[in-house]
């Protein structure tokens, strides 16, 4: 504002001294004559020229104050502009700093659900290692005491046997002695139960092997074994049948159904089986008796 005023001063004065200088040069070209005559009309006029100029700096200053008040009125302008556009910057600032401000606030908020799911885990974490650790505890709790059981079980149990081992051995001495006296005897009777044995059967040619068994107060499968071991031995002759049946059959039977089959030559299983009553004898014998 102070520029447009100074300027329009300097733009006043320089018309102001174009006006003196035509003055000036037009005073110069008049003759003399009429510079003379016209002297008194000029001394009159002096005072109109001075109120000339006073006008004219009148109205110089009125153009500045003019000036100067639509410079001030340009500069209200400017800055109610300034204004509307700062209103308008500090609205358009408002809205992106709402923007911003719901941005950051949701981005804050994302960061503390992450950290709170992360403290969630972690506490989870911690909670599933602790229970982990209990239970890693109570299962090697429940090892060592099944440990010490098996321990005092096995203790128990060897000594148990030891017991038993000691007392065995306490009997088998107290009857060490017993059964060096009565050795040969149980030998004799042995003996004699064993010919009773063989001569029963001889005597009743066919025997049932349970009846057997139940005569000399024996197990079947016992019996089964000694007839095995006697016809190994030689001591005894025959054969089982399938339904349970000892058929004894004496040496001479043995050579008569030998001989006869030298005598057919081929002999087929049916035709030996229809004269095995000829050569083998399965009758009880009426003249011997055996007792047990």
């Amino acid at each position: 504002m102070d520029v447009l005023l100074l300027v329009t001063v300097v733009t006043g004065l320089v018309v102001l001294l174009i006006i003196l200088a035509l003055f000036s040069r037009k005073k110069a070209d008049t003759p003399e004559a009429d510079v003379r005559g016209r002297g008194a009309q000029a001394h009159r006029q002096q005072p109109r020229r001075a109120a000339g100029v006073r006008n004219a700096r009148q109205r110089m200053r009125g153009n500045a104050a003019a000036e100067a008040r639509r410079g001030n009125e340009s500069d209200h302008s400017n800055d109610a502009n300034d204004e509307n556009e700062d209103g308008d910057m500090d609205l358009a600032d408002s809205k992106l700093g709402a923007k911003k401000r719901a941005k950051l606030e949701a981005k804050a908020e994302k960061k503390l659900q992450r950290e709170a799911a992360e403290r969630e885990r972690e506490e989870r974490r911690k909670r599933d290692q602790l229970l982990q650790e209990e239970r890693d505890k109570q299962s090697e709790k429940e090892r060592m005491e099944e440990a010490k059981l098996e321990e005092a079980e096995k203790k128990a149990r060897e000594e148990k046997e030891r017991r038993e081992y000691e007392e065995y051995m306490k009997m088998k001495e107290a009857f060490s002695v017993e059964e060096e006296g009565y050795e040969d005897g149980e030998n004799t009777e042995e003996e004699n139960l064993l010919t009773k044995f063989i001569d029963y059967i001889k005597v009743n040619k066919v025997v049932v092997l349970e009846d057997l068994a139940a005569h000399f107060r024996m197990k079947t499968v016992s019996v089964i074994e000694r007839i095995q071991n006697l016809q190994a031995d030689g001591n005894l002759t025959g054969v089982v049948d399938d339904r349970g049946k000892f058929i004894y059959i004496s040496t001479g039977e043995l050579e008569a159904v030998a001989k006869f089959i030298r005598q057919r030559g081929r002999v087929s299983i049916t035709e030996l089986a229809e004269n095995s009553n000829i050569l083998i004898n399965l009758n009880p014998s009426q003249t011997n008796s055996v007792s047990t």
